[in-house]
């Protein structure tokens, strides 16, 4: 039989926002020693009051826990309670210190005071009116999450999500999750379908819906996008619907295929390499927004070469011996091909590993078309990209994004085919990276005069968005490619860049070097392998080289899972280099000042993208924000918004692209066996500018080197292009 227990929260041990798995101290009326108890409770605030119903059990470590199955809350009475309360965080607007200058003025009255007349608050020290507003709305709102977490909770939700959905739609929340919980997985970062399929299965919608069905082909239309397909063959998406949606006609799938296709949600199109796994099978399967982007990048690519270029001809020959003159250097004859092409050619890709001249063809260009008085712009996906460029060249250089004016309170890119960019020649690096989306918006901004040259190396591994587009211009041949691979005798001093180069040929890299820039560490136990990545990352590359161990060393990983993934290697590297005891815990996460973290998606509305790297420089309780520095800039997160921030001791290889490091470990072992291949070793190798590490065994890193299957990626832009 359930017993009944009332008491004030006095501390929280432990609290998952996505569960609700709560273990707090109670303070019980009538007993001396706090009372243990744990169970499922909504965001649990210190101070507050819950009436249980539950059972008591005995733990074999923590001793006698009360097990809550069923609770209600009640607000505090007490002078002590409510100013536990208020200090709590529960409200954005009130820490600790105006909690007790609060309660000091109003005592046992306090709660009803914000409740009912909020304009009293005014009469306390430090509240203004901006902050009674703030306090005001903060405790409608409370109330209203409150009432969407019950309702979530009841329908098999941890209370994680209630404040996004909460923000989303606010005092709509329930009616908008009653009559589509679909939509959430469309409108919330972080609520995926199966999050959304969860809640709908709770509220009694079928398996065959037909809101369930549509909304589940675009959740996987949508996960085949994040694996680089821009369109997906048709047949093995039905297979891949009927697989994760658990259902198992094939009638019904294509019934909901049929309906997005005539509402123009997605398009189908015959396709001849869609049907290369089956023959009898060609068409293909877009998202009705990748479908034109990829049209319309094959589209303006081949206006941009069709056009005449501003400049009238000029003697390509002269050019090239004047600027090695003015630049006191002798170009190579690959180096010469590249600048002739550079000035006789509207479009051209210059492509090759570290070391071969590329910044050095760059230059060249750049000072040719100066001397004509052409507009020039430079631009690169990331933020240390440009940085990087500008470095090299003396020319400023943009993010692509900023290039474009992007612009979320205006609605997107600013620069477009009606606003086009002033400029004659448009340089873009690191080229790999740019994803289909992002190459259809730039180049609708570039005008039909200019000449465009994507520089890049497609070694490298390929954009973390949809596509393949660098390399899918090379290999449809449309446009000339200076391809460079031959080494310059300044790069050859550096074992960083003659690995990579030995890597993408298919060779083992010598690994016995016992000086210069590229070690290798024999180490086979993954145990070890993350108790010398800190060593050397806390100690022994700090002590030799002079390196800072946060600013300086990036550790990259193949994986997130593992003693050696980012996961475990974040959690260690942060107690090695960063262990304050406080912060605030959000999920399996402890968010501390000095942290070193990365964005890790495009988040228009503050200005920071996908892989920004930067470190927490305040986190304020009372407002409830987190401000953090990144490329010198502070962003204020919400608390509710730090899932959108990852540790970044270290990074999966992915996510280092378009990125350099003074020095970079790489962790390469048999257990990441299933991404060990050739190009994510050299991506990883060529992030390291002065000194690269690879810790772990010969074997692993002689899989990767010999594996030089990439994964397919569905794209059909070389065929649009030929």
């Amino acid at each position: 039989m359930l017993e009944e227990l009332q008491g004030q929260i006095e501390r929280i041990t432990y609290t998952s926002e996505e569960t609700g798995y709560t273990v707090a101290r109670l303070k019980v009326y009538g007993r001396k020693d706090l009372v243990t108890i744990v169970g499922n409770i909504l965001s649990p605030m210190a101070g507050e009051i819950l009436r249980m119903k539950g059972e008591w059990s005995s733990h074999p470590k923590y001793g006698e826990q009360f097990k809550v199955a069923s609770y209600e809350t009640k607000v505090p009475a007490t002078i002590f309670g409510i100013e536990k309360y208020l200090g709590s965080g529960l409200i954005k607007g009130i820490g600790p210190v105006m909690a007790k200058r609060i309660v000091k003025m109003f005592g046992e009255e306090s709660l009803d005071i914000i409740e009912h007349k909020s304009e009293r608050l005014a009469e306390v020290e430090g509240i203004g009116d901006k902050r009674v507003g703030m306090i005001r709305q903060a405790w409608a709102e409370q109330k209203d999450i409150r009432d969407v977490m019950l309702f979530l909770q009841s329908n098999g939700v941890g209370p994680g999500y209630a404040t996004k959905i909460f923000k989303q739609y606010g005092r709509d929340s329930i009616k908008v999750v009653t009559e589509n919980p679909y939509r959430m997985a469309m409108d919330i970062f972080g609520i995926g379908f199966v999050t959304a399929d969860t809640i709908a299965g709770k509220l009694g919608f079928p398996k065959d819906s037909e809101l369930r069905l549509e909304a589940g082909l675009l959740y996987v239309l949508h996960q085949l996008s994040e694996d680089g397909n821009v369109y997906f063959p048709y047949q093995p998406l039905i297979d891949k619907c009927k697989e994760i949606l658990k259902v198992d006609e094939n009638e019904i799938i294509v019934k909901a295929i049929d309906s997005m296709a005539s509402d123009k949600r997605i398009v189908i199109e015959d396709i001849p390499e869609a049907g290369r796994d089956d023959s009898e099978n060609s068409r293909a399967v877009y998202l009705s927004k990748f479908h034109q982007c990829e049209t319309g990048i094959a589209g303006m690519l081949k206006g941009l070469m069709q056009d005449k270029a501003l400049f009238r001809d000029i003697d390509s020959l002269k050019a090239l011996e004047r600027v090695q003159a003015e630049l006191s250097i002798q170009l190579a004859e690959k180096q010469i091909s590249a600048v002739k092409n550079a000035i006789d050619s509207k479009v051209m890709v210059i492509t090759g590993g570290p070391g071969t001249g590329k910044t050095t063809i760059i230059k060249s260009v750049i000072r040719i078309f100066a001397r004509m008085n052409m507009n020039i712009l430079l631009a690169a996906p990331t933020g240390r990209a440009a940085k990087r460029m500008n470095e090299a060249t003396g020319v400023e250089a943009k993010t692509i994004h900023r290039l474009l004016s992007y612009s979320y309170k205006d609605g997107g890119f600013q620069m477009d085919e009606n606003n086009q960019l002033t400029c004659d020649l448009l340089i873009i690096d690191e080229a790999s990276m740019i994803d289909t989306v992002l190459m259809y918006h730039l180049l609708k901004a570039v005008p039909l005069h200019a000449v465009l040259i994507l520089v890049g190396d497609v070694n490298q591994l390929p954009s973390v968005g949809a596509g393949n587009v660098l390399k899918d211009i090379i290999s449809s041949g449309a446009v000339p490619v200076a391809e460079l691979s031959e080494i310059f005798r300044q790069a050859k001093g550096s074992n960083i860049i003659v690995a990579a180069h030995n890597i993408i040929r298919g060779f083992i890299p010598s690994l016995d070097a016992k000086d210069g820039d590229f070690y290798f560490i024999e180490k086979e136990d993954p145990e070890d392998v993350v108790r010398i990545i800190i060593e050397m990352v806390k100690t022994r590359i700090p002590g030799r080289f002079g390196f800072d161990p946060v600013d300086d060393i990036q550790v990259l990983t193949p994986m997130n899972r593992g003693a050696a993934g980012t996961v475990n290697l974040n959690k260690e590297l942060q107690e090695a280099l960063n262990p304050r005891k406080d912060g605030i815990v959000r999920g399996n996460r402890n968010y501390r000042v000095g942290d070193k973290v990365m964005q890790i998606r495009n988040n228009y509305d503050k200005e920071v993208y996908n892989g920004d790297i930067g470190r927490i420089i305040r986190i304020d309780s009372e407002e409830q924000e987190v401000h953090i520095s990144i490329d010198g800039k502070s962003v204020v997160y919400d608390f509710s918004e730090l899932d959108e921030v990852v540790h970044a001791y270290a990074v999966s290889v992915h996510k280092s692209q378009g990125s350099e490091y003074p020095a970079v470990i790489i962790p390469i072992l048999i257990q990441h066996y299933i991404l060990l291949q050739r190009n994510l070793i050299y991506t990883a190798i060529t992030r390291g500018k002065k000194l690269v590490v690879v810790v772990g065994t010969r074997k692993a890193m002689a899989i990767g080197v010999k594996n030089d299957r990439t994964e397919k990626r569905y794209t059909y832009l070389s065929g649009r292009l030929m």
